[in-house]
């Protein structure tokens, strides 16, 4: 089925590459608008390569390579002022606005005891205040519009716990969290707010020098390392297998589908 969204715009942050690059070509090929948000900068304390405006140009080529139209803005989703003037401005350029795909995250693995208020402080306000931002500077557009699709990028760690992990995990259940209470409040509009859950993905985030970082933990207490095992013989998943979800979540298939976590994660959140 072609054109499963199409003449919607979508906004996604954490753009530049990995899923939210997935995200950007796989709603573009449905028809969407984009306007691709990412930092395209170094990010303090994280165990693998920050994007580069190289990779956000990577983006463009490719969406536009679809036919559609894509703006950009490189901005840290921590600062709501530069977000809202860029979302406005996007929408402006582009002509409305219908979902909001919330991807932008970061996770540095450590054993509790070696977590640093920074590393804390760091995922918090990136995995939360981060999403929080992007929903206050997207969701007015979708009320005016009458409706929309916002969709909350969290993780399995949302919903099992994950070990060596506890800002990060700490920060995806407040994101499984935060989908229910924006849906909640904005069904009225017509607006669905969903949370989506997957195992590990072949991104740069899940990089050798992340899996590293893992293992250095884990060698403190190796029997937790089962805990990401997934029941599916599979070891992770590509970006795209969480785009689908998200083309699911956006298109009109999943229009009385809301305030749920929807889990492409392999079944490692019941095994």
């Amino acid at each position: 089925m072609a054109g499963r969204v199409a003449g919607k715009v979508a906004l996604i942050t954490g753009a530049a590459r990995g899923m939210g690059r997935a995200h950007a070509v796989r709603l573009a090929q449905e028809g969407a608008d984009i306007i691709a948000v990412d930092v395209c900068a170094p990010l303090p304390r994280v165990p693998y390569d920050s994007a580069t405006p190289a990779d956000l140009d990577e983006t463009v080529r490719l969406v536009e390579k679809l036919d559609r139209r894509v703006v950009t803005a490189r901005l840290d989703v921590r600062d709501l002022g530069a977000l809202r003037t860029a979302v406005d401005g996007a929408v402006a350029e582009l002509g409305r606005l219908d979902i909001v795909v919330a991807n932008a995250g970061i996770c540095v693995p450590r054993a509790w005891d070696r977590v640093t208020p920074e590393i804390f402080d760091d995922t918090i306000t990136t995995n939360v205040t981060g999403v929080w931002n992007t929903v206050m500077a997207g969701a007015p557009h979708l009320v005016e519009a009458g409706a929309g699709s916002i969709i909350l990028i969290s993780s399995a760690a949302g919903i099992k716990v994950q070990p060596f992990m506890v800002p990060y995990t700490t920060s995806k259940w407040a994101v499984r969290g935060m989908a229910k209470a924006f849906a909640t409040e904005l069904a009225r509009h017509s607006i669905r707010v969903n949370s989506v859950h997957p195992t590990g993905v072949e991104t740069p985030m899940g990089s050798g020098d992340m899996q590293a970082a893992i293992g250095e933990a884990m060698a403190g207490d190796p029997r937790l390392g089962g805990m990401f095992v997934n029941m599916l013989p599979v070891r992770g998943t590509q970006p795209e297998d969480v785009s689908d979800t998200v083309l699911f979540l956006a298109s009109d298939e999943s229009r009385f589908v809301t305030a749920h976590e929807i889990a492409p994660d392999a079944g490692v959140t019941e095994f």
